[in-house]
């Protein structure tokens, strides 16, 4: 009965150390986030655009997606709209 009671004080060590560990780890992870968003925004342009205008995709890397997609899918894929994230 003795090694019973150490194993179940050993798993509630344990799981409150992850427990513990995982909640540091989102609350750096959102202040991280907080202090980039604040200190360095992206820009006043918004996603996609440079100077004011629209930035398209290089041909090249449009050729490269098109070529993947219809590699991977066997034809059947079709590559319909490319926009950065």
């Amino acid at each position: 009965m003795n090694n019973l009671g150490l194993a179940l004080e050993l798993l509630g060590v344990g799981m409150i150390t992850v427990f513990v560990i995982l909640f540091l780890v989102i609350l750096i992870g959102n202040m991280i986030i907080r202090f980039v968003n604040h200190y360095l925004p992206e820009g006043e342009g918004g996603k996609g655009v440079v100077n004011g205008h629209a930035t398209e995709p290089d041909s090249r890397k449009i050729a490269a997606i098109v070529s993947a997609v219809r590699i991977i899918t066997k034809g059947r894929g079709h590559v319909t709209n490319v926009e950065k994230l």
